[in-house]
């Protein structure tokens, strides 16, 4: 596997962004950052991850999100 040293998502797996940012902000926060269905009814990690891992749009706000997460916790 090729190093990826500018990537900081490098190694970190879908499920962990999703639980960090859902402990963080909780469901409704993201939600509204991101508004699809899997976070504003009846959320679920389950539901999310299945849904993320199909849209990559989705998956790239999501992504995004949690690169200003990390930014601004590593302050």
């Amino acid at each position: 596997m090729e190093s990826q040293p500018n990537n900081p998502l490098h190694g970190i797996k879908l499920e962990k962004i999703v639980t960090d940012l859902q402990e963080h902000y909780g469901w409704e926060y993201m939600g509204t950052v991101v508004n699809i269905k899997c976070f504003n009814e009846n959320p679920t990690i389950k539901s999310s991850l299945k849904f993320l891992r199909r849209m990559p749009w989705a998956r790239t706000k999501v992504e995004n999100m949690y690169l200003q997460y990390l930014k601004k916790n590593s302050k």
